[in-house]
């Protein structure tokens, strides 16, 4: 029995009772972590299911062994006749997990934290309601409203002469007239 999973935005093949190196969790060491985005799951009499993106109701339990860092990675940049070379190193965070379990996921806990959500929901609005009703307003926002102007009738746009502008013409003179004899 297998499962692929997408653990920290990587996917791995996982089975029961495997060490596998996973990008860094924030988790103790000795605790449990549980993965629900499973992809692909085969069991011991050949049947498999694919995911559409995921396979439902279906998570990877594992234990948290070690946390670490992994041999160091050099990157070396160099663009040639330029005279320009970099060299940068790094070491990147993993940890170490222990699978326990591939199975169905608990429906009682994902229903509880539903059922908790929507009336913290509610709590949130309500604060945001008596917050506004509360707040006093400040000379400042009262300047920063704009009074609407009158609108200006049609009859005073006609009486309105329109003016125009009025190009003057330049002054050309002739290249006899501009020299003098």
């Amino acid at each position: 029995m297998y499962a692929i999973v997408e653990i920290g935005g990587k996917q791995f093949r996982v089975a029961k009772d495997q060490n596998l190196k996973v990008p860094k969790i924030n988790a103790d060491n000795g605790s449990s972590v549980s993965f629900d985005r499973v992809l692909f799951f085969s069991d011991d009499a050949g049947k498999s299911q694919f995911g559409q993106p995921l396979v439902k109701d279906l998570t990877v339990s594992a234990t948290v062994v070690e946390h670490g860092r992994d041999k160091k990675i050099i990157v070396f940049k160099k663009k040639r006749r330029k005279g320009y070379q970099v060299k940068n190193g790094h070491r990147q965070g993993y940890t170490l997990i222990k699978i326990q379990d591939i199975g169905l996921a608990k429906k009682t806990a994902t229903a509880k934290v539903k059922e908790e959500a929507e009336p913290v929901a509610e709590k949130k609005v309500a604060k945001k309601d008596k917050a506004a009703e509360t707040k006093p307003v400040s000379k400042k926002a009262t300047a920063k409203t704009k009074v609407a102007k009158p609108k200006v009738s049609a009859e005073k746009k006609a009486a309105k002469p329109k003016t125009t502008k009025t190009v003057k013409a330049k002054k050309t003179t002739t290249p006899s007239e501009g020299k003098e004899a």
